[in-house]
């Protein structure tokens, strides 16, 4: 297998897929795979929940469960933009953005890098458990740093880091159902 000799990646930080049902995804991936739930986060306005699974070897794999997420229809894949301008709906059952693992200190490297290379990217998100999620500094609350963009079919990308080890006290969010959902849900 051939380095990167560009960027220092460290695999994927986290998959962030798109489910109907919280409870029914934690019964599945902690019940049945056994990975343990380490992070719960209530969006803002809400507008959903964002749940971080343990898959092994410091990746994870997440779930969103978005209030007003359309059911899942072939073709619809991703976001229509970036988070930072307010696009963050994607299908139930769809990919809605893959992040890859960068180290904390490269972070700052790499977004201005990709800056200067002309790659448009959204600002940086400081993720931390205040009102909106985000704050515009890193401080002793921010749990994950990241920026994101698009590859180039539209699909979501994001470069994020790890700012924080979660505890018991990270996972401390009620589970939404498919009842809470604000969409007619199919049949």
């Amino acid at each position: 297998m051939s380095a990167n000799e560009k960027y220092q990646l460290q695999g994927i930080n986290h998959l962030a897929l798109v489910c109907a049902d919280m409870q029914r995804t934690i019964d599945f991936y902690s019940g049945v795979l056994g990975m343990p739930l380490i992070k719960t986060i209530e969006l803002p306005g809400d507008m959903g929940q964002h749940f971080f699974f343990d898959c092994g070897g410091g990746n994870c794999i997440a779930f969103f469960w978005l209030a007003t997420a359309p059911d899942g229809v072939p073709g619809v894949s991703a976001p229509a933009g970036l988070p930072d301008e307010g696009e963050l709906n994607s299908a139930t059952g769809s990919m809605n953005h893959v992040a890859f693992s960068v180290p904390p200190e490269k972070f700052d490297e790499y977004y201005a890098r990709f800056k200067a290379e002309g790659v448009k990217v959204s600002h940086i998100l400081n993720h931390d458990d205040s009102k909106y999620g985000v704050s515009r500094e890193p401080h002793e609350g921010t749990f994950v740093r990241s920026f994101y963009f698009t590859g180039p079919d539209g699909e979501l990308l994001e470069f994020a880091c790890w700012t924080k080890t979660f505890t018991e006290a990270d996972v401390v969010h009620e589970p939404r159902t498919a009842a809470d959902r604000k969409v007619p849900v199919s049949s």
